[in-house]
């Protein structure tokens, strides 16, 4: 399995066609799912299948896994590194799938078909209908991937908008037990100082949020991915915007309170320098036309407005 999820595609194969690999891709999967289904119900009662049947279904089940990771080595990088890891992860969770399901039916008597099996049965099912949902092009998989990192950034931002509402106490939704002595004690709150941090740290992550919602509009309004550059800027574009929401959390975790305020520094500095990579790489490619370079200067400033202030209220820190 590692030998098939970190080799390398099969380049030079001309001439690629998409729509031809989506078909074989969608005919591989569909045949392995056939397969996980004979198999399954081969071994889900007594008598026991033949030494010659078993053989013959062991072979089919390779044979399938086999056409799927053939199909997969197909996709050249050139059509996108974005596409080409979705289309890997999927077609990973088939193989994986196909494994448990082995195993599964391995481990178990022949007495009748256990949960653990019809669950692992329906696994590769489900993997195998992946297919159908899968973005079809570099446009469509980085679409998706902005839409996933907006999601997570949307749901960091909002537990912290829920932190600071519920007043001087953070936790008091986790700890409500006076006996405790943790709610007297002091680290559970924001000092005023910190509270003055907190509102700029709450301006980068809503830029941020601001910045991933831009970029997935213009994807989609202006993205193509007819060319092997613009393929390759909005691979560019994905992977930058992938840094954002591991760099919203760490910031995010950092403002809780007893709040080391060099730490949210630091955190603020290195979100705010993959924002304005993200905002930089957007102009400079083919989904920015001149309408659309307003809100990334303005974004650029608002970025550049709340480092400032942090700067400027951790000033003692240094």
């Amino acid at each position: 399995l590692s030998a098939f999820t970190e080799g390398e595609p099969g380049e030079g194969r001309e001439p690629f066609e998409l729509p031809r690999f989506w078909d074989a891709l969608g005919q591989t999967f569909k045949v392995t799912s056939q397969e996980a289904t004979k198999l399954s119900l081969a071994f889900s009662r007594p008598p026991l299948t033949s030494a010659e049947d078993s053989r013959k279904l062991c072979e089919d089940v390779q044979n399938a896994i086999l056409a799927v990771a053939t199909v997969y080595y197909w996709l050249p990088k050139s059509q996108g590194t974005t596409l080409r890891k979705m289309v890997r992860d999927a077609t990973t969770e088939v193989v994986e799938g196909m494994i448990q399901l082995t195993e599964t039916i391995l481990s178990a008597p022949l007495e009748s078909l256990s949960q653990e099996q019809l669950i692992s049965t329906g696994g590769v099912w489900e993997a195998c209908e992946q297919v159908s949902s899968l973005p079809r092009d570099n446009q469509a998989a980085v679409a998706s991937a902005l839409a996933a990192c907006l999601g997570v950034v949307k749901d960091a931002l909002e537990e912290m908008e829920h932190a600071l509402v519920e007043g001087q106490d953070p936790y008091s939704d986790i700890v409500e037990d006076e006996e405790l002595g943790f709610r007297g004690n002091r680290d559970t709150y924001w000092s005023e100082a910190d509270r003055k941090l907190l509102s700029s740290c709450m301006g980068l992550m809503k830029a941020s949020k601001a910045c991933l919602k831009k970029a997935l509009g213009v994807v989609k309004a202006y993205g193509k991915a007819d060319s092997p550059e613009q393929i390759a800027q909005l691979d560019d574009l994905a992977d930058i915007a992938n840094e954002i929401s591991p760099s919203v959390d760490e910031l995010a975790l950092s403002m809780y309170p007893p709040m080391n305020q060099l730490a949210v520094r630091l955190n603020a500095a290195k979100l705010a320098s993959v924002l304005k990579k993200v905002l930089e790489i957007t102009k400079t490619s083919h989904v920015c036309p001149p309408s659309e370079e307003g809100w990334v200067q303005f974004l650029t400033g608002a970025v550049d407005h709340n480092m400032n202030k942090i700067k400027n209220l951790t000033q003692g820190q240094l």
